[in-house]
């Protein structure tokens, strides 16, 4: 549900402008440190997104900031702050409800049902690009819906990867506006938020099911170290990759599910000429991408 890069915005900063020296010199940084691909024509991304961080550190142009990031001795610091400035997180619980009925109705009630034909009870599901946590915990809630009381005797867990240490702080916090419920059936918030002080609360068994950790799509070595999953849930983040990212996080999807695993990526996004891994199967609504084995 992660989204990067919101619509066009004035830069706030009047007078701080990024030359084509400078944004190359950030725009390849970016690349290499997250994947991220940011086109020519989006160098005011880079300068409205980044002249706050400027600005905080006392620095006077953009090539101070690329020094800055790759040799001062709080740069790590730093990229904490620069990943949380140049992804923004456009989401909300049941985003896409299509796609998610499908999730619910047919997928994951057939991977449950492979699962007890198998004699385990060890579902895990891979959450790539969580954001600030409404996709794993509208995925925590389908599973209460499915399994009812019958979860107790599951072993499940939703491991939530985002790239900004701040949004996934946010998640873990679980702490919502009505306008990230604004696509939730009201029975869904009553039966799993608590309402206080204006604000929702998810109830602390969704918690208890989703590890919300830090990652990399980019690191491929990393995400090797990850447990397997069944299902993997990436919507609306490969779009912002190149075609070379594209396939290697693709691949890393691919590497990571189990056979017969499933990959849910966004509504307008496809493996057309990414990946031919993978089976795409149509339902009303979605296409989900099924790894074969």
């Amino acid at each position: 549900m992660s989204s990067l890069f919101a619509n066009k915005a004035v830069s706030q900063q009047k007078g701080l402008r990024v030359s084509d020296e400078e944004f190359i010199q950030l725009r390849d940084f970016i690349y290499e440190q997250s994947g991220i691909h940011i086109a020519e024509n989006r160098k005011y991304l880079i300068e409205n997104r980044l002249s706050n961080r400027l600005k905080e550190l006392n620095l006077k142009s953009f090539s101070e900031y690329s020094y800055y990031l790759r040799f001062d001795v709080r740069r790590k610091d730093e990229m904490v702050k620069l990943f949380a400035a140049i992804t923004t997180n456009e989401t909300s619980f049941y985003r896409n409800p299509p796609q998610l009925q499908v999730f619910q109705n047919i997928i994951l009630k057939k991977v449950l049902d492979e699962l007890r034909a198998a004699h385990t009870k060890r579902l895990r599901i891979w959450s790539a690009g969580c954001s600030t946590g409404e996709e794993p915990y509208t995925m925590a809630i389908m599973l209460h819906e499915v399994l009812k009381a019958e979860i107790g005797t599951w072993d499940i867990k939703i491991n939530a990867m985002d790239l900004s240490e701040p949004v996934l702080a946010s998640a873990r916090r679980g702490v919502y506006s009505d306008y990230a419920l604004r696509t939730t059936p009201k029975e869904i918030i009553s039966k799993y938020f608590i309402f206080r002080n204006n604000l929702y609360e998810i109830k602390p068994e969704m918690k208890r099911i989703i590890n919300f950790m830090q990652g990399n799509l980019s690191d491929r070595l990393g995400l090797k170290r990850l447990e397997r999953s069944q299902i993997v849930f990436c919507r609306n983040v490969i779009i912002y990759f190149d075609d070379n990212m594209k396939r290697q996080v693709v691949g890393s999807f691919y590497d990571n599910l189990l056979p017969k695993g499933y990959l849910f990526i966004g509504h307008s996004e496809s493996l057309h000429n990414i990946s031919r891994s993978f089976k795409p199967e149509s339902y009303p609504g979605a296409i989900v991408y099924f790894k074969e084995g």
